[in-house]
């Protein structure tokens, strides 16, 4: 009972553990996550803690797996996770570790450099065959291009003439040919001829690995002088100039001599990735399993590095918050630590005395996790005090469900989220990254809670995408009051339900199948449903107000009981309590023939805080109203000054007869008791008045998403449906799609979206204000789950 309603009860404990069997300890510790360690060296500076070459020691692994972890990825290897939870090492192994790790890190690195260097070479290799290939092309074009337009004479005398020109050939990233032309031209003044290729083949880059495009260009011109600017430019652009001979022969014997090095290169770069592509292998198969182990061995000589020394340097201490009922498994996991270590001495644990206030711990499940979770984004309870989760499984998908209530819509949620929960453990074992997805997977059990709802208020509803279900027959009959032929000729027909035979009896289950096609539809429905979010929001505030009494009773004060909790709920009840009753009498109490005749609620309520009872067109509902209502107006507002002067006066008066029987205590500001009191009281008064009128947005939320669906129905599936023949097939096949697609992105993730949150708000202030406080810090165990997660959190 404890574990559920109210938070765990918390002890603070000091621990002796012996240095030879610390390490041990805390890694059992750390195993069952039960205990959180307090800093008992706030003042020493980290760097100048005992463990702080071992925690440095643990980072550099850290990082060299961190570098191991990335060469894998880069290869595109899966690295491989058993779900293995291995065990910590001893201390004595991290030389071990150290030395493997220090071992794949040089090997890899020695790899890389390796294989950049040949890669780079390979590179230019490649880039130098596509020059001597274009080279030669350009001066057979160019040949053959003169020797077509001149004679056998010309074309000696214009080639001897071309030859006596120098050239610069290389490469140069393609985008850049545009502009270093342009620069080309600028620079020498229009006495140099360009002549580029593009390289088909995307070549690789050795540093980066990424796939580049680059052209192949020859540069003709004459004199040193032009030669050193073209050679500038070349550098700054960052093209590459390769040696080119100026002879067919020399180019053919080079081209030849560099086929031959490329296919010697390709065979040892084959060779190498082999070799790199087994080491990463090899390393992928135990990288997770060496990451646990480090974190593992890091996050205990953090943990130690929080405790203290005693002068013998024999015995470190530690002080840790655990709750009382885990104190034989903290106990037992201490001996087993001890053991390991191989040390005789016993760790002892000790219970202590303490003014301060414990952590907060409500021990959860997969299933509570999600509504505690709802419940601290408000606030960490206050230690011991009513937990708000437990209520909220309840409440919170109900309330969701009346603003969402939709029986179609509900069912396809509650699909969605079973699919969740039934494949959970191997959805949990993908370690699924994207954000929406972990959040959604996160709320699996509220998703089916809230579907599930949903389905029941469809049905009270009597709502299925927009349409009603007409199961049982409806109530009402046309026959009693119209023959068939004006039923044939009217479009709009008005029932009275006082005639015999009309309305033959409530539909067994919900609202009435004949409310969908009739004209008044959204008039009926605004009262049923403004009426009941009254009545829901009464009555979830008066559950707040009364889980209050038991935080006052558990901590035993009776002042707060007979000055807080009886006038705050006699002030709800004698107002808005009365207001629900009123609202089940007028339904009880008026029939068909008698309905037309009843006085509105809403004037009677304002005529109430008015005293108004004079108006000879204001009917009463019953005999004695006006006097049973002031009355009840009378006790609401002696309430009010009980909450703010009598409580201040009577916490005054204690203070001072107990200041006169013992030792001088804190001192009792009056001033800012009363101010506090003051503000409590107003907003109570007040909140009640606007929490009620705030319960109102599940009316307003549940007619909303009841007309948005039957616009979407109108609007879409009317067009698919008019038509019977095989084109209107086609047709609904298509406007289905658009329909479902409209259905899951507006009205289901949209309106679902827009109804929790206002389920939420209805929660955490119109609920939780009550009685919950949320002022307490959650408790924070030692503990490995996040590390065997994949969080490496610590």
């Amino acid at each position: 009972m404890g574990e559920l309603f109210r938070s765990e009860e918390m002890t603070l404990a000091q621990l002796f553990l012996q240095s030879e069997a610390a390490y041990c300890c805390v890694s059992e510790l750390g195993e069952i996550g039960m205990v959180q360690f307090r800093d008992l060296n706030p003042d020493v500076n980290v760097f100048q803690r005992k463990f702080v070459n071992e925690v440095r020691r643990c980072e550099e692994m850290d990082r060299k797996l961190r570098f191991v972890e990335k060469e894998v990825k880069k290869a595109n290897i899966p690295i491989v996770d058993t779900g293995e939870n291995p065990e910590v090492p001893f201390p004595r192994d991290m030389i071990d570790l150290e030395a493997t790790f220090e071992k794949l890190e040089n090997e890899l690195k020695e790899i890389n450099t390796n294989q950049e260097a040949l890669k780079k070479n390979f590179l230019e290799l490649t880039e130098l065959k596509h020059i001597l290939r274009r080279t030669q092309q350009f001066f057979d074009e160019v040949s053959l291009t003169v020797f077509a337009l001149v004679t056998h004479s010309q074309f000696l005398r214009l080639f001897c003439l071309f030859i006596r020109y120098r050239f610069v050939a290389g490469v140069i990233g393609r985008e850049r040919i545009p502009t270093f032309e342009r620069m080309l031209w600028r620079v020498c003044r229009g006495n140099v001829f360009l002549r580029q290729a593009d390289i088909e083949d995307p070549l690789e880059d050795p540093t980066t690995g990424d796939q580049v495009h680059k052209s192949v260009f020859i540069i003709f011109f004459q004199g040193d002088q032009l030669k050193n600017r073209v050679k500038k430019i070349c550098e700054g652009f960052r093209a590459t100039l390769y040696p080119c001979p100026e002879t067919p022969q020399e180019r053919k014997e080079m081209l030849a001599g560099v086929n031959a090095r490329i296919d010697d290169l390709q065979m040892v770069l084959n060779q190498t990735e082999d070799h790199r592509q087994r080491v990463l292998q090899a390393a992928a198969k135990t990288v997770r399993v060496w990451f646990i182990k480090v974190r593992k061995m890091k996050a205990i000589y953090h943990t130690l590095n929080l405790c203290n020394i005693d002068v013998t340097q024999k015995c470190l201490i530690a002080e840790v918050w655990c709750p009382v009922s885990d104190l034989d498994s903290i106990q037992f996991a201490l001996r087993r630590g001890t053991e390991k270590s191989g040390s005789t001495v016993p760790s002892i644990l000790n219970r202590m005395q303490t003014k301060q206030t414990p952590p907060t711990y409500n021990k959860t499940n997969k299933f509570t996790s999600g509504f505690q979770n709802i419940v601290d984004a408000y606030g960490i309870g206050s230690y011991r005090e009513i937990n708000p989760a437990p209520y909220t499984i309840i409440t919170f998908p109900f309330l969701f469900a009346v603003m969402f209530g939709d029986l179609g819509h509900g069912v396809l949620m509650t699909c969605a989220a079973l699919y969740l929960v039934l494949r959970e453990s191997r959805l949990m074992a993908q370690k699924n990254d994207n954000e929406m997805f972990s959040m959604v997977f996160a709320g699996r059990y509220i998703i089916l809670l809230m579907g599930v709802f949903s389905v029941y208020t469809g049905i009270i509803y009597n709502d299925c995408f927009s349409k009603s279900l007409n199961v049982f027959g409806s109530g009402w009959s046309v026959r009693p009051m119209f023959n068939p032929r004006t039923l044939n000729g009217s479009r709009v027909l008005q029932l009275d339900p006082a005639i015999d035979g009309v309305f033959q009896g409530p539909y067994p289950i919900g609202i009435d199948p004949i409310w969908n096609i009739a004209t008044n539809k959204l008039t009926f429905l605004n009262s049923f449903k403004m009426k009941m979010s009254v009545i829901l929001g009464v009555i979830h505030m008066l559950f707040g107000v009364t889980l209050s009494l038991f935080n006052h009773l558990y901590f035993n004060k009776p002042l707060n009981i007979y000055l807080g909790f009886i006038p705050e709920i006699i002030f709800m009840s004698s107002l808005f309590g009365y207001l629900v009753i009123l609202v089940f009498y007028k339904w009880l109490s008026y029939d068909a023939r008698t309905s037309r005749h009843a006085p509105s609620l809403l004037i009677a309520f304002i005529n109430m805080f008015l005293f108004n009872y004079s108006d000879p067109t204001i009917q009463p509902l019953y005999r004695g109203q006006a006097a049973l209502q002031s009355l009840l107006v009378l006790i609401a507002l002696a309430c009010v000054p009980c909450m703010l002067i009598v409580k201040t006066l009577v916490m005054r008066r204690q203070y001072l007869w107990r200041k006169n029987l013992v030792s001088p205590r804190k001192p009792f500001n009056f001033g800012d008791v009363a101010v506090n009191q003051a503000i409590h009281t107003i907003e109570y008064c007040l909140g009640c008045i606007s929490n009620t009128a705030s319960y109102l947005r599940l009316w307003a939320l549940s007619l909303a998403h009841a007309q948005l669906s039957e616009v979407l129905w109108s609007m879409v599936m009317r067009i698919g449906l008019s038509s019977r023949s095989l084109g209107g097939f086609i047709l609904l096949s298509i406007v289905f799609f658009f329909f479902a697609v409209l259905t899951i992105a507006i009205l289901l993730i949209m309106e679902g979206l827009s109804a929790f949150l206002h389920a939420l708000r209805l929660h955490w202030v119109e609920f939780q204000n009550k009685f919950y406080s949320g002022q307490g810090f959650k408790f924070l165990p030692f503990t490995f789950e996040s590390i065997l997660d994949g969080r490496f959190e610590e």
